[in-house]
């Protein structure tokens, strides 16, 4: 049986669940990200300032190719939730691509001949795309609980009904806790990374000193979210397409779903562990443990979000204009189509994990950074 035999719901779940798993990658590369804001804080000087950025500066494309194809995959499994969100909250989008594209431009400028910006500017914007970018990002995916104040049209325009066009999710304290847990997160999954890729004692010892800190303040807002998500009214979806409010909708969906429920817990188990054995025993692999909790935790609650019949992208302003993966996908053809060309998502994720290993083969040195011919960012 091909994907062509499948019917068009069954297709509809099979592309959420790719999105949500490239979801999940994206966060997890995002130790670049939280790398970023730390390399003040485990530098002395220069030299050790410069190892970092080149630790993290190696990795830091794979981050943005997983970030365009996360956003093409939805894109073009799901065109109506970027005609709505694009379309409609296009200030809080644009804001969070200025701060990608900024990253861009400061691993390539930062070391470049008569830089007239110096060298503390595009460490800035780093600091700017790991905080802020970080932040923006975790507060967007947050709306997917909270809601959004948008209209569709029986042509399925939006019509945005506030005109900070996306920024009024700041106005939301509970979005605040999803994006301050992605910037810790983040902030950890970078420290982690250091300990592994960077042979240097003072970088590592200081490293497991801001994973103790940093854990602490990602618990307090993770277990939060948690919270407000699991105790909240949810947005869902009758046999008739019919949007209503249910009462703990997204525990219902985590209780209705187990395989996503073991898939959550594992992976909040998976980070807890990871940090615990780097802390306690002084392990240095425990990015890989840690990472892979990454991933399934945010896919797992992406898949709370989409599956079980739930608005992912709802609105509370009026319900029934609310996005859902039945109303927002292609058609049975193009999911179709796209399942196939799906079969090389295991190639780039090969691919991640070759390039990974074959740029982390040798470890950053000291020397290496000070070499005359070093190609440093």
């Amino acid at each position: 049986m091909g994907f062509g035999d499948l019917d068009l719901l069954t297709l509809q779940q099979l592309w959420w669940s790719i999105v949500s798993l490239l979801g999940g990658l994206f966060v997890f590369l995002m130790f670049v990200q939280g790398g970023q804001t730390l390399i003040y804080k485990l530098s002395d000087s220069e030299i050790e300032k410069t190892m970092l950025i080149n630790s993290i500066g190696r990795k830091w494309e794979l981050g943005f190719t997983s970030l365009v194809l996360f956003g093409g995959a939805l894109f073009a499994a799901f065109p109506l939730f970027y005609a709505t969100s694009f379309g409609g909250a296009y200030w809080v989008w644009i804001a969070i691509l200025f701060c990608f594209i900024i990253q861009a431009v400061s691993y390539e400028y930062r070391m470049k001949e008569n830089n007239f910006l110096g060298k503390k500017t595009y460490e800035a914007f780093m600091y700017v795309n790991g905080t802020l970018g970080t932040f923006l990002l975790g507060v967007a995916i947050s709306t997917f609980f909270s809601g959004s104040e948008f209209v569709l049209d029986s042509n399925n325009f939006v019509h945005w009904q506030n005109p900070l066009r996306g920024l009024e999710a700041l106005l939301n304290p509970y979005n605040y806790l999803l994006g301050f847990s992605l910037v810790f997160l983040a902030k950890i999954s970078g420290a982690l990374y250091f300990i592994n890729n960077v042979n240097y004692e003072p970088i590592k010892l200081k490293a497991v000193a801001s994973i103790k800190v940093n854990m602490i303040f990602f618990l307090i807002f993770f277990l939060g979210f948690a919270a407000w998500v699991l105790t909240k009214e949810g947005f869902a979806v009758d046999a008739n397409g019919v949007i209503s409010m249910e009462a703990n909708k997204y525990l219902h969906n985590f209780l209705e779903t187990p395989i996503v429920l073991g898939m959550f817990l594992l992976g909040v188990v998976m980070v807890v562990i990871g940090v615990f054995v780097t802390i306690k025993f002084n392990f240095t692999c425990c990015i890989i443990t840690s990472g892979t909790g990454v991933v399934l935790t945010v896919m797992s609650i992406l898949l709370n979000v989409g599956l079980n019949n739930t608005a992912y992208y709802p609105s509370t302003v009026d319900l029934q204009s609310s996005v859902t993966i039945m109303n927002s996908s292609g058609s049975h053809y193009t999911l179709t189509v796209m399942s196939y060309t799906a079969l090389m998502v295991p190639f780039v994720i090969a691919y991640v994990a070759y390039a990974w290993y074959s740029m982390d083969k040798v470890k950053i040195t000291r020397e290496e950074i000070e070499a005359p011919d070093a190609h440093n960012y």
